[in-house]
């Protein structure tokens, strides 16, 4: 039997294309354009992803009141924001988001890392469960206070606008754990 490739190849190409399309539709519904995090309804106000050499290991999405370029304002800003994490690379593990926690906190934390170092070890201590592919973690800031949720349940909670300030700037800082990423969670 001789089929012509005029004839096959639409019917191959509407399913492909429909597969290709899936999962951007699937990401897009993790990151709505408004979301309600403790009960504060945030705007996304920016999304990418995080890339190692080849690989995307996930994507972030920045949600605060009022959109917003200005990353050190952000960072320093005593209001409700949230970032959401959703992992996307099985490449993530409890070992190697410990370790990237750590690497990122030194960075962004500079001279105030040893008064950081026992909330840093809490957030480690969540992490130090299993993460999957499709893990969704929130970093909800309320004034004084960080809520650490886990697809969709708390997790724990880390005080300080100290703690928030340099967990923002692992993303956000003036040596972000990537420059595109930045930009993207900004906006730009």
């Amino acid at each position: 039997m001789n089929l012509s490739r005029q004839r096959f190849t639409p019917y191959l190409l509407a399913p492909l294309l429909l597969l290709m399309l899936l999962p951007g539709l699937a990401a897009a519904d993790k990151f709505p354009a408004q979301q309600a995090f403790a009960g504060q309804n945030l705007t996304l106000n920016g999304k990418g992803i995080r890339t190692k050499l080849f690989f995307n290991l996930y994507t972030a999405g920045l949600y605060l009141q009022q959109a917003n370029k200005d990353a050190n304002a952000i960072i320093m800003a005593e209001q409700p924001m949230a970032l959401r994490l959703e992992i996307t690379s099985a490449m993530i593990t409890s070992e190697t988001m410990s370790s990237a926690v750590q690497d990122g906190f030194k960075l962004s934390a500079g001279n105030n890392l040893p008064a950081l170092q026992g909330r840093i070890d809490q957030l480690i201590k969540i992490f130090s469960a299993k993460i999957n592919e499709g893990d969704i973690y929130d970093f909800v800031y309320r004034p004084q206070q960080t809520l650490i949720i886990k697809n969709g349940q708390a997790a724990g909670t880390i005080s300080g606008a100290d703690f928030k300030q340099a967990l923002y700037a692992i993303w956000l800082g003036r040596q972000p754990v990537q420059d595109s990423l930045k930009k993207q969670l900004l906006g730009q």
